[in-house]
């Protein structure tokens, strides 16, 4: 990894008052919050911009907080949104941090409390320096995990209130040492479906299964089966995931019962829509066709979740440019893989052009990766993502 440049950042500014950020974070994580219930987390935003001299609008999305710095100037007549997830997951959280969740059940595994603080980084860095010609708006979205806070804040009218002309979002990657970024034009993160499926049969006693329909061995069938859709349906140069990640019957616990049903729980992932349609299609066909000529049924509930996250290309190569002059050239990385992994920034890039960006930063220190129980972001980065994020501000919406 090549040494970020030592020039005069944003992150060189924001580094003098790393150890207030890290304390925020650290609160944060001692108090995670789940989805449209982040109240006290939404209170310490609004009051930590509101510190700053920072413009705040609270309650969009039920818990949503919405920042507006305007710039030493404004003729640009231009907007760039931030956007940061303050959500919590529902888990436990293992180890003995001594800013460990107070709340069982409640844990902040993804990095949200340090997504928060970035920006909140970011914004008293914009609000001190005004070094802009335009209006930047912070976005403090509730509800990531799952929830779709972001779809919410859209629907809500986001972007109709708070006119960014084009938006980003930062979220820590601890597959990449920290002072390095990825980010690339396309799909970032994949389209997230939810299948419930119940095989329903006849059952009977075990040791004569001639009288019954046995649904244990029409599901193995269709788990088997749905693994054709990436191997035979979809185009070798494409991407599909289908996971059947649960399955319980009816009848459990006793060695000679054949049982009723079978109910099955899963994921499909997938980056272009006519991917999307097509793993549904089939998902449906294969599970009535299989289940029918066995002399079953099957019904399907297919939840559509969340869209793939798509950088457009501009907005991509422009998060790169800036990127290098954070971090430099060599800590830029263009070309990394995507992941099926999910995230609901996707329905605001629906919206408004921008793109998705990961910040490296290690393993953290509990070297592990996101949504585990002993995960911990790393305060480390708190500088760089923030300093990153202002920069996109100032590069966006430079005075001339």
């Amino acid at each position: 990894m090549n040494a970020p440049h030592k020039i005069d950042t944003p992150v060189e500014h924001i580094r003098p008052f790393h150890a207030e950020l890290t304390a925020i974070r650290r609160d944060i994580h001692a108090h995670p919050e789940l989805g449209f219930k982040e109240a006290r987390t939404s209170e310490l935003v609004a009051r930590t911009l509101e510190s700053f001299g920072v413009e705040v609008h609270r309650g969009i999305a039920t818990t949503g907080v919405v920042g507006v710095i305007t710039g030493r100037k404004t003729a640009s007549g231009r907007g760039v949104g931030l956007r940061a997830d303050m959500d919590c997951l529902p888990m436990h959280e293992n180890g003995k941090l001594p800013y460990k969740s107070v709340h069982a059940g409640c844990m902040h595994a993804c990095g949200h409390d340090g997504h928060t603080t970035m920006l909140l980084g970011a914004a008293r860095y914009l609000a001190q320096t005004r070094n802009f010609d335009g209006t930047a708006y912070l976005i403090f979205q509730p509800a990531e995990e799952g929830g779709g806070g972001g779809k919410v804040m859209v629907e809500e009218g986001l972007f109709e209130r708070f006119p960014a002309d084009e938006i980003y979002a930062l979220h820590n990657w601890p597959g990449l040492p920290p002072g390095t970024i990825a980010v690339r034009p396309g799909p970032m993160m994949a389209a997230t479906d939810e299948i419930v499926i119940t095989v329903s049969g006849r059952g009977g006693h075990g040791a004569m299964p001639h009288l019954t329909v046995d649904p244990v061995v029409v599901t193995a069938q269709i788990i088997t089966a749905l693994q054709s859709i990436a191997s035979r349906n979809v185009s070798p140069t494409d991407a599909v995931v289908v996971s059947v990640c649960s399955m319980a019957t009816s009848q459990i616990g006793a060695f000679n019962v054949i049982p009723d049903a079978v109910e099955l729980v899963g994921t499909v992932r997938s980056f272009r829509p006519e991917t999307r349609e097509l793993a549904e299609r089939r998902v449906r066909e294969i599970v009535t066709g299989i289940a029918e000529s066995m002399g079953g049924s099957a019904k399907i509930d297919y939840r559509r979740g969340y869209p793939a996250t798509v950088n457009t290309e501009r907005e991509a190569a422009f998060a790169a440019r800036v990127g290098e002059k954070i971090f430099g050239k060599g800590n830029v990385h263009t070309s990394e893989d995507p992941t099926m992994g999910g995230e609901d920034f996707s329905f605001m890039l629906q919206a408004r052009p921008g793109a998705y960006v990961w910040l490296g930063q290690g393993g953290g220190p509990m070297n592990c990766f996101l949504h585990n129980p002993n995960y911990d972001f790393n305060d480390d980065v708190i500088p760089m993502g923030a300093g990153y994020l202002a920069a996109l501000v100032e590069e966006a919406l430079p005075i001339k």
